[in-house]
């Protein structure tokens, strides 16, 4: 399990349950999901469906997303939202729930936006609360909390790895929880100007997970010019061993089309 594909950003022409049955299909057998449901807490019938379609497909669910709002809307994440902190508190559960039943150990925890007329002061108070708990919910299934510095969303405060892992500290300096630790994408790191060489040279060991798409275009590696195979080289040197979520932008008949130009990637599926 080198790569686990992204299946809420790629193959989006097939219904949502079709896709983990897509990937096994183009020689995969490990996927990951931004929160896959229209609320923190869905019916217990989509639920097990989302669970089915998963086992059915014969891969591995290796990352989800906490509920994160109305993404397409311009929400990115409820962890630093004070008004809806008993929503992410109840999608908690939820996640575990899931990730119990399939051996997931990899939450993302979109930090959100600024709110208008909320002292940043309170909502990060919230985010280290909520995180808190996000991390002792998981704590009993092997899980670990994820936070990610995301690009492209003009209220989002997490821009570089040094601002989450600002977060990350605060969350172990008031909780204790060593769980929570750094999503590097690192399209978005790249994106929003951060030294991304640096940053891996710095802190591959804190890393929780890698995601990668290239720049410019958020396209698949090999369509713009950022070093990924560099990068992931180096991050597996200093001792990240996880899989790399392959998160970017592509139609489904030509997703992987770049695997087929490299051999050994394609080996390693």
């Amino acid at each position: 399990m080198t790569y686990t594909v992204n299946c809420s950003i790629l193959l989006t022409e097939l219904p949502l349950l079709e896709r983990p049955a897509a990937v096994a299909a183009a020689g995969f057998d490990a996927v990951e999901f931004w929160w896959p449901f229209a609320e923190a807490v869905p019916a217990d019938r989509d639920v097990d469906a989302f669970i089915a379609a998963i086992r059915d497909a014969g891969v591995q669910l290796t990352g989800l997303n906490f509920f994160a709002g109305d993404m397409p809307g311009g929400d990115r994440g409820l962890v630093s939202w004070p008004a809806r902190a008993a929503e992410f508190r109840d999608n908690i559960d939820v996640v575990a729930g899931i990730g119990r039943e399939l051996g997931t150990r990899g939450f993302n925890a979109l930090y959100g936006n600024r709110v208008e007329g909320v002292d940043p002061a309170e909502q990060d108070a919230v985010a280290i609360e909520n995180l808190a708990a996000a991390a002792a919910g998981v704590a009993a299934i092997g899980g670990t909390v994820l936070v990610e510095p995301v690009s492209g969303a003009a209220r989002y405060p997490l821009l570089t790895a040094a601002d989450a892992l600002r977060v990350i500290d605060g969350v172990r300096a008031a909780s204790g929880a060593d769980n929570v630790k750094l999503l590097a994408d690192f399209y978005h790191l790249a994106v929003n100007g951060d030294d991304v060489a640096s940053v891996i040279e710095a802190h591959a060991a804190r890393f929780g997970h890698i995601q990668i798409a290239d720049d410019p275009g958020r396209g698949a590696p090999g369509t713009g010019t950022l070093p990924l195979d560099a990068w992931i080289a180096r991050s597996r040197e200093l001792g990240y061993d996880g899989p790399i979520g392959l998160e970017y932008k592509a139609p489904a008949d030509t997703a992987f089309a770049w695997l087929a130009a490299e051999p050994a990637a394609a080996d390693a599926r």
